[in-house]
């Protein structure tokens, strides 16, 4: 191989990797983690004293009905397709197409939004998008149900309002006071001044950060032991 070609093999390997590829891989590793956490219960860092907030709802019905019309594909095409190998290579795409479905479907569920102990905010979409607000820029917060228009997981319009749509719907509005970053899917980066997200219980997540929040029990310093005064002669 000549010197150019090995140069031009040497600059490829080298040559970082895109950032929408690094994290749609990322993403994809996190939701098969997620798949883990959701069959034996469990919950992706939810802090001591935190009020999970669920969204999965609307998305459910729609996810399990994928799955079904996978599953019938999958046989479908093992019926009809007489050549072994091209059979046993739909069926490796198609079961491994099934287990992401569920996987992302599991992040969903084992990472849901979480109102922290001192009222802090953190939203989540599975293991696509984490925004976390601290409690001193959360203004208000009401329950208002929304339909955004337009698609996307994640919206900003003109005005800095973020919508975090779950089945084309949200239930719970967060006015800030000031803007927050946040950090799409694919790697941009945007603000929001409002964001509005589902949650499937929207009166309790408003309860939650409008509640006061608890302050850590103070704990009382150590002093030096006093001396015991001598007995009265």
């Amino acid at each position: 191989m000549s010197e150019e070609k090995w140069a031009g093999l040497r600059a490829a390997v080298g040559r970082p990797v895109p950032v929408v590829v690094r994290r749609l891989v990322v993403h994809e590793f996190r939701a098969l983690h997620s798949l883990g956490l959701w069959t034996v219960r469990r919950r992706h860092r939810i802090p001591e004293g935190a009020v999970r907030v669920p969204y999965t709802g609307p998305q459910t019905g729609m996810m399990y009905a994928f799955l079904f019309v996978s599953v019938v594909e999958t046989v479908v095409l093992a019926l009809v397709i007489p050549w072994p190998l091209v059979h046993a290579i739909l069926l490796m795409v198609d079961v491994y197409g099934v287990v992401l479905v569920l996987a992302i479907h599991a992040a969903c569920v084992t990472r849901p939004h979480v109102v922290e102990a001192d009222g802090s905010l953190r939203l989540r979409y599975g293991a696509l998008f984490d925004l976390r607000v601290p409690v001193s820029l959360i203004a208000a917060a009401r329950v208002e149900r929304r339909y955004p228009d337009g698609g996307g997981l994640v919206r900003v319009d003109g005005n800095g309002v973020l919508d975090l749509a779950v089945g084309s719907q949200t239930t719970v509005t967060v006015e800030l006071a000031g803007p927050v970053e946040f950090v799409r899917p694919l790697g941009r980066r945007g603000s929001a001044r409002v964001l509005r997200f589902h949650a499937d219980d929207p009166r309790a997540a408003v309860a939650a950060l409008v509640r006061k929040p608890v302050p850590p029990p103070l704990t009382p310093e150590r002093t030096a032991p006093s001396s015991t005064p001598d007995p009265p002669a």
